[in-house]
């Protein structure tokens, strides 16, 4: 899968590096000052390298653990993100990744025991404090290579009044399915209709297997988030949407359901632009989007009709007070 394994100097004989490098025992090893220098470049063709990407192994200096946008969150008081990896081995047609970096390459940060750090810090200072990840990339997708989830749930049981969402469309979940649950741990997978995993969300797992996934981890008592974000438009799309709501709730054990989120599809507008110039036969992206506020989001009207008939139906499965709205944010 990796040919070409990019090293910073600085961090060559960290004990991390050593394990994500034995996954890879036939690539090329490069070694470079800072990841930038890569990763940053410009005229890179992002198309081109989503098809065999390097591998940037680094680490990060700032902005360690940041404040999620306004109305971002699931009911904590205290909201930040944090990003132990720079792009998905996914390929969703409405990523706002391909828009937003100038390389498809994947950028693996090592220095956990600074993001910890940093989590304890926030979490000492203030009270009711969730924790993110998975928004530059997929929490568990290679957490295989990169034993995220063996490193950071023994964290956040050190953490007062604190809880970490994984945020996936993965089914890699043997490393949590190996550990003893957690309460202040919510595996949050995001889903979709059938007709959106099987068309635009590329080499994705399908529906059937995140939602295998899902059940083992509830049934091992494990908290799932269920993310609706961002929902899809489509002629179609109140019965798939009511069918995807039915099946879901019908096969996951009601109890261990921790919240639900609703977000409709939304870009700034120069990443927008980015992406349609890269995928310019999406139809995820030909409409009907307009540009609203700075945004390119589909029109006022048919966001409130998606929300409020999507609302509408959750109702008939699960408390109102454990359905968030995360249109108003950015992350996705």
């Amino acid at each position: 899968m990796i040919d070409t394994i990019y090293l910073e100097n600085e961090i060559s004989d960290h004990p991390r590096v050593r394990n994500v490098i034995d996954h890879f025992p036939q690539a090329v090893i490069i070694p470079c000052e800072r990841y930038g220098e890569i990763f940053n470049r410009r005229s890179q063709d992002f198309r081109l390298q989503k098809q065999q990407p390097a591998l940037l192994l680094a680490r990060k200096h700032d902005g360690l653990v940041l404040t999620t946008p306004a109305g971002y969150g699931i009911g904590g008081t205290s909201n930040y993100y944090f990003s132990h990896m720079l792009n998905c081995i996914y390929d969703c047609r409405y990523c706002f990744l391909q828009g937003m970096y100038q390389s498809a390459n994947y950028v693996v940060f090592v220095n956990y025991e600074d993001f910890a750090d940093e989590m304890r810090r926030l979490a000492g200072e203030q009270s009711d404090t969730y924790f993110f990840s998975g928004y530059d990339c997929d929490s568990l997708a290679w957490d295989q290579v990169t034993g995220f989830v063996d490193y950071f749930l023994p964290v956040m049981e050190s953490l007062p009044d604190a809880w970490l969402e994984l945020r996936t469309k993965s089914v890699q979940v043997r490393a949590l399915e190996r550990h003893a649950v957690s309460e202040k741990v919510i595996v949050a997978f995001s889903l979709a209709p059938a007709a959106v995993t099987d068309t635009i969300e590329h080499k994705t797992p399908s529906l059937d297997s995140r939602l295998d996934a899902m059940v083992r981890l509830a049934r091992l008592g494990w908290w799932i988030g269920l993310r609706f974000d961002p929902l899809i438009y489509f002629s179609e799309y109140q019965q798939a949407y009511q069918d995807l709501f039915r099946r879901v709730f019908e096969t996951l054990p009601l109890e261990k359901i921790h919240s639900v989120s609703l977000g409709t599809l939304r870009f700034p507008k120069a990443m927008f632009q980015k992406m349609v110039k890269l995928y310019p036969e999406a139809p995820v992206l030909a409409g009907p989007l307009l540009p609203e506020r700075g945004l390119v989001s589909y029109e006022s009207k048919l966001q409130s009709e998606m929300l409020h008939f999507c609302r509408n139906e959750l109702q008939q499965w699960i408390a109102t007070e454990k359905v968030f709205d995360t249109s108003d944010g950015e992350l996705g």
